[in-house]
């Protein structure tokens, strides 16, 4: 039985916020959040380059490193590689957003299709590394934005169970993950 995600979770519930702020700063700022969101669930490198300022800071930290693309360069290979290895297809469920005028700020579970190679090296216990795993972590990420309203990138941070990987038969994939794979 295919394990259903929802890829357009999270840019719709930062729409849900976008419907009830009033502050025109705000407004425009979580409107470039959905297109980010939008362009990552498409993957779409142009889409997203264009929601981020022309050399953007990303800092995803992890026992107390940053391990985040600097640089629209850095950052493009940064989703190139995202693509290529067939990470794309997540869920990312907010239960959180807090806005000010600088930064938002989400924070909820992600699930996403990831080959067992993949999840190991995120830290995953994964037995078989050709195999097709659905992970889980909880994620909070900062964006910050610019006096523009201009996003100036990403900061993360994760948690995760290393235990919470279920390995998914190939037959119960689903369809957006599979087309990653046709020619």
């Amino acid at each position: 039985m295919t394990v259903a995600i929802d890829q357009s979770l999270s840019w719709r519930t930062v729409g849900e916020r976008l419907a009830r702020t009033e502050s025109p700063r705000q407004r425009r700022m979580l409107q470039t959040l959905i297109d980010h969101l939008r362009a990552e669930e498409h993957q779409s490198l142009n889409e997203l380059m264009a929601t981020l300022v022309t050399a953007p800071q990303y800092h995803f930290w992890r026992d107390g490193a940053d391990y985040g693309p600097k640089g629209a360069d850095a950052v493009r290979a940064y989703y190139q590689q995202l693509v290529e290895a067939k990470r794309g297809v997540l869920e990312y469920a907010i239960e959180r957003i807090v806005v000010d005028d600088d930064n938002i700020v989400t924070e909820g579970d992600i699930r996403a299709y990831q080959s067992g190679a993949v999840a190991r090296g995120f830290g995953f216990n994964v037995g078989d590394l050709e195999a097709t795993y659905l992970v889980a972590y909880r994620a909070v990420i900062l964006w910050p934005f610019d006096a523009a309203g201009e996003m100036l990138g990403e900061d993360g941070y994760s948690t995760l169970d290393p235990d919470r990987a279920e390995r998914i038969a190939p037959e119960d994939l689903p369809e957006a993950y599979l087309a990653q794979f046709a020619s």
